[in-house]
């Protein structure tokens, strides 16, 4: 079966006609346990690109092709979908998986196409001296870990010596990522840390929640994803666990993740890396796309917080885009031309404000020493009574200290282990 959906994807793509245009595939999931946060995503990430084309005429004067592939969030088909979808000159690829990723890293950097890991994958590819076609601006899971113990610090007066937080993660490449940060962390500040694994699709839980009822944490952690967050608030609300000292990560702080247990997730806590708030660009793909019959989706996600997400993800892309049309002084760019424009890209708010999106996100620039971005987040809080995100901090930085150290380490095993040598030129 696999081999027959890869041979009709690949005879649909050999049926259609070659355009000259700029090709940007989209490993979706509109099925499976972790669909509520894929189709937002894609939705979002689409819907963007279509605006483009109908209020701009596409990118620099090209059009933009969306080449969709469903992997239900399934490695081997994220990597199947990548093989089937490459040859149509693909630009840059969002896997929106880090195990996905990971297993793309080797393979797109044979080929020579970027991936953006946005705010997931592999960590230390924060290290563009190693991993030359991978980027993961503006933040990644180890910078996450950091601002939510930062943000605990912050309601602690500056101590957590003698406090116990647990981490529940999902038990994958994806979940344990903030393992090692937060294991450092605890030595820094002192805090008694325990990790709790939840297996895949995470639905069956009791057990890690009785143990955090028994062992009485001060604060829970979460690195969830689809089923598993409102599955694990769900708990939480059960054992009668603080909701204000429940804190997920940005992928476990969508509408879809609190609202299944109503007034009893009020106070969750997570992560977010793209801004709220009132957005023009929302209305523009409401009139030019949605209204026109040209969404990716039924057009119910436009404007919550994974779609945002999605479009945040688009935007970026499109900022990249502009810059290698403008290094190469081409409109037609190829892969290549598109890494060299992710490595330049620079982020203001004024350009962001022009497209519609004002504090979608921070302010930076990556460089080829770091395609991580500046590794901020905001805290949000939910407020079930208006079923509203409410953004309770600034951007927090994460720490450096602690952070820059754990990414070298792990870069250079990576370089070692793969015969890489290190460097810009």
């Amino acid at each position: 079966m696999k081999k027959l959906t890869t041979l009709a994807v690949g005879a649909l793509m050999a049926a259609s006609p070659a355009l000259a245009d700029l090709v940007i595939p989209d490993l979706s999931y509109r099925t499976g346990p972790y669909a509520a946060g894929g189709i937002p995503f894609s939705d979002g990430y689409q819907d963007y690109f279509t605006l483009l084309n109908e209020r701009d005429g596409g990118i620099g004067g090209e059009k933009v092709r969306i080449v969709e592939c469903e992997t239900g969030f399934n490695t081997e088909k994220g990597v199947e979908c990548y093989e089937a979808t490459k040859g149509e000159g693909a630009l840059v690829y969002q896997p929106l998986s880090t195990g996905i990723t990971y297993q793309l890293i080797p393979k797109a950097t044979a080929d020579g196409i970027p991936i953006h890991s946005m705010g997931y994958g592999r960590t230390s590819a924060k290290n563009g001296q190693v991993f030359r076609n991978v980027f993961n601006y503006p933040v990644n899971y180890w910078d996450g870990a950091s601002i939510a113990v930062k943000h605990l610090l912050d309601e602690n007066g500056g101590s957590l010596d003698g406090k116990k937080i647990s981490l529940i993660y999902h038990n994958s490449g994806y979940g344990k990522e903030p393992i090692r940060t937060l294991e450092a962390l605890s030595e820094k500040h002192g805090f008694d840390f325990k990790a709790l694994a939840v297996d895949h699709p995470g639905q069956e839980q009791k057990s890690q929640w009785l143990q955090i009822r028994r062992e009485r944490p001060d604060y829970v952690l979460m690195w969830g994803w689809g089923v598993m967050n409102q599955v694990a608030i769900q708990e939480a609300a059960n054992i009668r666990f603080p909701m204000e000292k429940f804190v997920g990560i940005w992928w476990s702080g969508a509408d879809h993740d609190v609202l299944p247990s109503g007034d009893k997730s009020n106070g969750y806590k997570s992560l977010n890396f793209n801004g709220g708030g009132e957005m023009p660009v929302l209305a523009e793909i409401q009139s030019m796309v949605a209204d026109k019959g040209l969404a990716a989706g039924d057009g119910s996600n436009i404007g919550n917080v994974i779609y945002r997400r999605g479009l945040y993800a688009a935007m970026l892309a499109q900022l990249a885009i502009e810059k290698a049309q403008g290094i190469h002084g081409v409109s037609d760019i190829t892969p290549a031309m598109m890494r060299d424009g992710m490595e330049a890209l620079e982020v203001t708010n004024a350009r962001m404000s022009e497209l519609g999106m004002p504090n979608i996100g921070p302010e930076f620039a990556v460089s080829c020493e770091n395609h991580g971005g500046p590794g901020t987040a905001v805290v949000q809080q939910w407020d079930a009574a208006n079923q509203s995100w409410n953004v309770i901090t600034d951007f927090i930085s994460s720490d450096g200290d602690v952070i820059a150290p754990l990414i070298e380490a792990d870069s250079a095993g990576y370089a070692s282990e793969n015969g890489i040598t290190a460097g810009c030129s």
